[in-house]
Parts: C-alpha cells; structure tokens; sequence
C-alpha cells in the first residue's frame, strides 16, 4: 500500500478539522499562508489539497476574496443551528434553496401592552408591521410576520414592497441596508397546534390539526435596543433547527512527522535518479 504523500496528509487533516461542525458553510477560512502554517506544510502543498476539497465542493475558492467552507448537502428544508444571526433568504442561498413569497401586507398596527413590552416601546405607538407567506419550491413554508420598532425608518411603501414581494429579501435584510446595525437577537422556540380555521393555518394552507414550529425573536443592536420583533411560524418540514456542539480546535491538526519525512525521502530520491541520469 503507498504511503501517503504531503498533499494527501495535508487534504485529511483539513478535512477532519472541517468534518466535526467546528465551521459552518460560508465560514471564511484563514489566508493560505497562515494554513501552510498551521499545517506544516508549503503553500504549494497546500492549494494542491484545497483543489481536492474543491473538486468535491467541501470548501468554496472566490478569487479576491479568499477560501470558504462549502456546500453542505441536506433535504429540502432550512437546516440550521441558531448560533449566527442571518436572514432567511441568505441562508437559502447558501443551501441552493429558491425562496418566494406572498400575500405581503404593510401596515401601521397599534402595538398592544405586550409587544410594546417586547419592543421597550409606549402602549398604544403605531409601529410598522410586515406580514407575508414565505414560499419554497411554490408551497407555503412559513408565516412571517415582522414588527419593526417605531425609531426606525423604513424605505417608503412601493420601495419595501419591491423588496419583500420581488427580491426576496427579509426584514433583517432591509435593515441591515438602512444602516442599521443589528447585531444579535434573542429567541425563543415553541411548537402550536394550528387548525384550518386558524390565520396561521389558512395562511399556511392545512387541511386539519397540524403541529408547527413557532421561532419568536427580537433583534436588537449592540446596546441592547431592540430593532424589530418577529414572529414566524413554520409549516412541517418548512426549517430542520439543530444544535452542534464540538470540543474546541483553533487550527488544524500538523501533518504528521512520519508523513513529511516520507515525502522528503521521496524527493531525495527522484533528485539522485534526476542526477545519475544527467
């Protein structure tokens, strides 16, 4: 059996230090030349064993911007853990999942003692509510519904309609282009019994008593205050949400001593045949 070479070496202890979940998709690596570190090996050993990740699409290589985890393939839900605050619709990207929507609605809503409570706002404020069905592959996945704190302001009407309705965005997508700087969010997860009668059910198209996921959030900025609140109830099937828990590695084991030597003896020799036959 070969012994395996530098690049071989090289390309498993990345792939183990990637396997466990100590990265996400999208996260971005260190620069080539702090992994050749890590790994004790050269630069040019290394972009071979990255070229074999990317050939089975385990890291992702922009030109100019650097090397990231790569795709994770999974079922047509939104898989994710809550440990990263980021849209929806950005997390559908990153998954391949094409996202729609309907039934948008804007309104000024008068918040009531308990969401004023949530928004640190005064009852009885008018506040922007935006509600709409969020669709994948065409069939309702999700009622969202968005509660945006009275402080902020929003684009005009026709402008966050376009964005919702024909881009696809989300509120916390919205935001974040106003300049505002969300920065993390509390949320709580419940799980309703919703019916055909039920908003949330018409909405969601059940036929008969159906079990679903509510997330409930509220999105602050780095102060504390509170952006928007949100509401979003999932269909079955609509979000699989995990918890990853992993022992804490901050680099990527070396390639191992036995390994390196080999490989140096292995080039030893390729240079005394090179010379014998000079």
């Amino acid at each position: 059996m070969p012994r395996p070479s530098l690049v071989d070496g090289a390309e498993q202890a990345l792939r183990n230090w990637l396997l466990p979940g100590r990265h996400r998709e999208g996260d971005r690596l260190p620069p080539e030349h702090d992994l050749a570190s890590m790994l004790g090996v050269s630069r040019g050993t290394l972009r071979t064993a990255l070229r074999r990740l990317e050939d089975t699409g385990e890291i992702v290589r922009r030109q100019g911007s650097g090397t990231f985890v790569g795709h994770i393939a999974g079922h047509g839900a939104l898989q994710e853990g809550l440990e990263r605050l980021e849209s929806y619709a950005s997390l559908a990207r990153r998954r391949g999942i094409t996202l729609g929507v309907r039934d948008v609605r804007i309104e000024q809503v008068v918040v009531d003692d308990r969401l004023a409570g949530l928004l640190g706002a005064e009852p009885g404020t008018t506040a922007v509510q935006i509600s709409r069905v969020v669709l994948r592959g065409g069939e309702a996945m999700a009622l969202m519904v968005d509660t945006v704190h009275p402080s902020i302001q929003l684009p005009a009407a026709d402008e966050l309609h376009a964005e919702l309705d024909v881009h696809g965005s989300m509120v916390l997508d919205v935001l974040t282009d106003q300049g505002v700087p969300v920065a993390f969010s509390n949320t709580s997860i419940d799980t309703a019994l919703i019916g055909p009668e039920d908003a949330a059910g018409v909405a969601l198209g059940v036929r008969g008593p159906t079990a679903v996921l509510v997330l409930e959030e509220i999105h602050r900025v780095t102060s504390g205050a509170v952006t928007h609140h949100s509401r979003d109830v999932f269909a079955p099937e609509g979000i699989d949400l995990r918890v990853v828990r992993w022992v804490e590695a901050v680099r990527p084991d070396q390639v191992s001593p036995a390994t390196r030597a080999a490989a140096a003896v292995k080039r030893r020799g390729g240079a005394a045949r090179r010379s014998r036959r000079r």
